[in-house]
């Protein structure tokens, strides 16, 4: 029988663990009984890239361990080949499944996994063995302020109070809860006191001006009855929240121009996006935040949480797993190009003068390649189109090797992609005729009737045709071996720029070099509308377009 693997405490370093309470009186038992048993159940850890271990499940039987033993310990351990996101998806699930977790933990280990699947709240129901129903309740728990959470952790406050606090901002949150666990408040009299509580007005982010003669406006109460609310309060909240609602989905539209994707953010999408950042800790560099700007992931997150109703955060990345590893392999790289600085400081004084100034020299950091916009379907269909039509007019301008072409598209079994419409409209305006398509009685005798001019033109039309319904494939493949020169055929238009967002033009304008002939004019130019963007991005004093094409056109 193989002997069970361990690992003394100290060589394992502890990052991950969602469970952030430990009940006391839990933890001085576990602990007594590893200090007389030991560990019986192994933990699992994962290997590092310097060839240390990280804890990923098993916090409670580490922390009585070390307490019952010290850090010599040698704990049994499972070994997992994992990365750092399947770690944290292992961790969540590990501690989730423990009937013993505070509902907040679990709201704040969901809400995390929710992220990790890119949003997709049906899949993450599924892993934890929940139901849909309750996973939004414990992700509307997301919307309590941190000392709510924390006196849910603790045993200070029911799952009751909080799922009522929940639905409050969350400096109301604050100043009710030491007052609910001062006096003990039952969960009863909290939800009736909360029930009071009418929508504010004042912070709306609607248009009010149908709300001055509503009866729903607690000020026109005030002139009706002797008891009323204060003045400035709405007491339909259903038509609050519609009108809320509403104003929402109009900011959010708004946007739609600016960035590839925007989203209305609810309580449990804390960690569905990351600001994305340059520079610091949790910075992707320079370069890569080009390209982050020309993803399908990168945009605008509308919120609607009661604290932040409204208020827009642009530049927001929605896959946290890749902005994790695009900070991991930044912080990999600066960490690359500050080493051999300190080594040649360290051997500074035993090298002649030239060889320091060398030495002293800045390190490259190597950044991944930006894209240049997102290849949506949009842009896809766009550019075939292109390579379509500038090889049918260089193929049909040259009979002898449209024949070539066209003998090179039969022994590739490929004749069956020539477009009859294609073809049917070079013939009829070659000799006046139509031909429709299964009348081959037409067609022969349409053809017996041409001359050998027509024929040869027609020869040549049959390749142009077949290049209209060439799979994808193997249109790039004879648009490379003709050498295809888009630059002579396309520049910069605004049917092109329509297809694309605000934040990709930036990237376009940076490629093709418009950002430097703007000089000072680029940032007041993209703080206009979108339309007023492309009328300037193609009305630029001196700038030659000519010979330019993105990177994203080309095949």
């Amino acid at each position: 029988m193989q002997q069970q693997p361990t690992l003394a405490l100290k060589h394992i370093q502890v990052s991950i663990n969602p469970r952030k309470y430990f009940d006391a009186a839990e933890m001085e038992e576990l602990t007594a009984s590893v200090r007389e048993k030991g560990v019986i159940q192994p933990v699992i850890v994962r290997t590092l890239a310097d060839g240390g271990f990280s804890l990923v499940a098993g916090g409670r039987r580490y922390k009585a361990a070390l307490a019952a033993h010290g850090e010599d310990y040698e704990i049994p351990v499972v070994v997992r080949d994992i990365d750092e996101v399947e770690a944290k998806q292992l961790a969540i699930i590990e501690n989730i499944q423990r009937a013993d977790m505070s509902p907040a933990e679990e709201a704040i280990a969901a809400a995390e996994q929710v992220g990790l699947c890119k949003g997709d709240r049906d899949e993450v129901a599924r892993i934890f063995g929940w139901s849909r129903a309750t996973l939004d309740k414990r992700l509307a728990l997301m919307n309590c302020s941190t000392p709510v959470l924390e006196a849910l952790s603790t045993r200070q406050i029911l799952l009751g109070h909080a799922e009522l606090l929940a639905a409050l901002p969350k400096e109301t949150q604050d100043k009710l809860l030491p007052v609910i666990i001062k006096e003990g408040k039952p969960v009863a009299e909290v939800k009736k006191t909360i029930e009071q509580v009418a929508c504010s007005l004042g912070a709306a982010i609607f248009d009010k001006a149908d709300c001055a003669g509503c009866p729903h406006n607690s000020s026109t109460q005030g002139e009706m009855f002797g008891e009323s609310l204060g003045t400035g309060n709405c007491t339909n909240r259903t038509c609050y929240n519609e009108k809320t609602e509403k104003m929402l989905d109009a900011t959010a539209a708004g946007l739609r121009d600016e960035y590839p994707v925007v989203k209305i953010v609810r309580a449990g999408d804390n960690h569905t996006r990351v600001q994305l950042s340059v520079d610091g800790p949790k910075g992707v560099g320079e370069e890569q935040a080009k390209a982050c700007h020309a993803c399908q992931s990168y945009g605008a997150a509308v919120s609607g949480l009661p604290d932040s109703i409204g208020k827009v955060y642009r530049g927001q990345c929605f896959d946290t797993v890749c902005n994790m590893k695009k900070v991991a392999a930044q912080l990999q790289a600066v960490k690359a190009a500050t080493q051999p600085k300190a080594e040649a400081k360290a051997g500074a004084k035993a090298q002649p003068a030239a060889a320091k100034g060398a030495a002293a020299a800045p390190a490259t950091t190597s950044n991944p390649p930006a894209t240049v916009v997102s290849e949506s379907d949009k842009i896809k269909q766009y550019r075939v189109a292109l390579w379509r039509k500038a090889l049918r007019r260089e193929v049909g301008a040259d009979p002898g090797l449209a024949q070539r072409y066209l003998v090179a598209i039969a022994l590739s079994d490929q004749m069956r992609c020539v477009d009859q419409k294609t073809l049917a409209g070079i013939w009829e305006k070659l000799t006046e005729e139509q031909v429709a398509s299964g009348d081959v009685s037409k067609a022969v005798a349409s053809t017996a009737a041409a001359d050998d001019a027509k024929l040869a033109h027609a020869v040549t039309g049959v390749t142009v045709a077949a290049i209209q319904g060439l799979d994808v494939q193997h249109l790039t493949r004879l648009c490379k071996h003709h050498r295809l020169d888009l630059a002579k055929h396309w520049k910069l238009c605004k049917e092109f720029l329509e297809l694309i967002t605000k934040s990709e033009m930036m990237v376009v304008a940076d490629e093709l070099g418009i950002r430097a002939a703007l000089g000072d004019n680029f940032k007041k130019v993209f703080g206009k509308s979108k339309s007023e963007v492309i009328d300037a991005l193609l009305a630029v004093d001196g700038f030659d377009y000519t010979g330019k094409v993105p990177k994203v056109l080309k095949f």
